[in-house]
């Protein structure tokens, strides 16, 4: 109930960081890793992970920036992208704007920020742009708080390569996230 129209925003932001770090860290769980032994303070050896390289984070603005301190809070120095897409109120067609990424995305694995996956269309814009960059649609992970099962079954069947990770499919989407989290609503 805390994401509500009707809760604060502080209740509000509070209860969608946490979601937003529940499936960012479930996103890194899927980036490959190697083994690792670690030293520890007190000398002692632990059996560890470390992420391999070659990862890196690309949000979809305006919502998607609301995850990327869940991921920096989970790798500090991830690098991340930006992409700038905008949907036609009346046809839905969903337009780029503006695309920033890494020189080498083609070679990362990518995990891609959008909270509220409605009819999915800017979610296949997005993969699409990714694509046109070289980036294959078996290395997107995309990170989504809310999906409507139409949103998450049109990038199936765009891409059915590409990983989507959720919190929740619920044939109604929360339109109002952004508005909410960033207080211009």
């Amino acid at each position: 109930i805390t994401l509500s129209r009707k809760s604060s925003r502080g209740d509000f932001v509070f209860s969608a960081d946490r979601l937003i770090r529940l499936v960012v860290e479930e996103g890194l769980n899927q980036l490959p890793y190697t083994e690792c032994t670690v030293t520890t303070p007190t000398g002692h050896k632990y059996e560890g992970v470390r992420f391999e390289k070659g990862n890196c984070g690309v949000s979809i603005m305006r919502s998607g920036e609301a995850m990327e301190q869940g991921l920096r809070d989970c790798c500090r120095s991830i690098r991340i992208g930006k992409i700038l897409i905008q949907s036609d109120e009346e046809t839905q067609r969903a337009k780029v704007y503006y695309a920033k990424f890494p020189p080498d995305i083609y070679r990362r694995k990518v995990l891609l920020m959008y909270p509220i996956l409605s009819t999915g269309n800017t979610v296949i814009e997005a993969v699409k742009v990714l694509v046109e960059h070289g980036v294959q649609p078996s290395v997107i992970i995309l990170l989504s708080l809310f999906s409507t099962p139409h949103g998450a079954k049109s990038i199936i069947q765009e891409f059915p390569e590409i990983t989507i990770l959720t919190t929740e499919v619920h044939p109604v989407a929360p339109t109002h996230f952004g508005q909410k989290y960033f207080g211009t609503d």
